[in-house]
């Protein structure tokens, strides 16, 4: 009755259109005062989700992210991959996915990569002779992948739901999204042989060089992310603070293109986005709060039960639900809600908790660019000025794409876990 309760105030707030954290916040509220429970739980759940340490780090890479796209580093990083894969044949589409995975590890907000890649992409795959849809197709598809590059905000927050090291989960990330990169050039090679794609152009020695000197600056994010990570000389929010710092030295000294006017508003911004997110993870504890209280682990390990002995069905079958969550309640909702009541079952039936959560970021990656109601995705299509359905007929492919890698991260574990083993962060 609570849950039920719960479940259609939500959903009714839901479709007026309400932001998510209202809906879950008046939900939980609603959930509380019906089964008669103490509003006291109101407030010491939401103190208490939002103390965790590791969520000082979302201001700062959202920060630095912002300041990097105003500054216009993802125009290098895109030179850079035209230089790299450009010469062969569909490599101008290929080089969407090469700089989505350079971009994303520099960016840390999918909307804010959508919003620098698809500005700076869409216009040229056009004038190559790409269609629309075809151009939408790489970008979503590659910011989907993206997703697992570090530093996503969603895995700052998947580590502080799950109490995981989001060191650990950063490193983790790199190898599932270079494979999912892999499953997607293997997608553009062949529909450029089938639909004639043109190669970019030339490449030569001089051409890269000149184009490696230009994303220096940038490239120097993932190398220092990856770099002290590895050798355990900094956490994730020192990591931010050094990204942050480091990304307003190179607008201001270097490009000299953003005014410290903007930086105040970029900052701003960032703290605006990080108190959305804390709130957000706050009402949502009140939502597992009562999703405990009704049952709902218990009923999810009855029903997930039979796929125990099986850990690659058993993840599957989550990563199946997480991603519809990704798609109709964008990724953070996804994660505050679902993954802490399935996150317990997991542990029990012997999943290594970064391999989890690494299939789940993976799997809200892709939810968050799937057809029909995927946020990102239809960001992607203002971009590329095309419609859902229009959008759809040719889209499957790099579902299927993405699918296969996710399948790949969920069948092979050490995908995941070997950077974080190596670095001894795991065992």
């Amino acid at each position: 009755m609570v849950l039920a309760a719960t479940v259609i105030v939500f959903t009714l707030l839901l479709l007026l259109s309400l932001p998510i954290v209202f809906c879950l916040g008046l939900a939980g509220v609603a959930g509380l005062l019906v089964g008669g429970y103490p509003l006291q739980q109101l407030g010491s759940s939401m103190t208490a989700a939002s103390q965790s340490w590791v969520l000082l780090a979302i201001p700062s890479f959202v920060f630095a992210g912002s300041l990097m796209e105003r500054a216009g580093m993802s125009t290098s990083l895109v030179e850079l991959a035209r230089a790299l894969v450009g010469w062969v044949r569909g490599g101008l589409g290929m080089s969407v996915i090469v700089v989505s995975y350079f971009f994303s590890d520099i960016c840390g907000s999918k909307m804010a990569e959508v919003s620098a890649l698809g500005s700076a992409l869409v216009p040229p795959l056009k004038r190559a002779g790409y269609r629309a849809e075809d151009a939408a197709s790489l970008i979503a598809s590659g910011t989907a992948m993206g997703m697992l590059v570090p530093p996503a905000i969603f895995m700052i927050v998947i580590a502080a739901v799950t109490n995981q090291s989001a060191v650990a989960l950063f490193l983790a990330g790199f190898i599932p999204a270079a494979v999912i990169g892999a499953c997607l050039c293997v997608l553009v090679m062949v529909q450029a042989h089938v639909m004639g794609w043109p190669k970019d152009t030339r490449t030569s020695f001089e051409r890269l060089w000149r184009a490696s000197k230009n994303a220096a600056v940038p490239m120097v994010i993932p190398i220092v992310i990856l770099g002290g990570f590895y050798m355990g000389a900094f956490t994730a929010t020192e990591a931010g603070a050094i990204v942050a710092l480091y990304s307003l030295l190179a607008a201001k000294f270097y490009y000299r293109n953003v005014t410290w006017m903007q930086v105040l508003v970029l900052a701003y911004e960032a703290g605006v986005m990080t108190g959305v997110v804390i709130i957000l993870l706050a009402v949502a504890t009140v939502f597992q709060y009562l999703m405990g209280l009704s049952g709902m682990p218990e009923f999810l390990g009855w029903l997930l039960t039979p796929l125990a002995d099986r850990h690659w069905l058993f993840l599957t079958a989550v990563a199946l639900l997480t991603l519809l969550f990704g798609m109709l309640l964008e990724g953070l909702p996804a994660a505050v809600v679902l993954i802490p009541v399935v996150f317990p079952i997991a542990m029990k039936v012997g999943i290594h908790p970064v391999h989890f959560d690494i299939v789940q970021t993976a799997a809200v990656g892709i939810g968050l660019f799937t057809p029909p109601l995927g946020v990102g995705l239809l960001m992607a299509l203002r971009f590329a000025e095309v419609s859902v359905w229009q959008h759809a007929r040719t889209y499957w492919p790099y579902m299927l794409a993405l699918l296969i890698g996710l399948m790949l991260i969920i069948c092979i574990p050490e995908l995941s876990l070997f950077l974080p083993r190596s670095a001894g962060l795991i065992k």
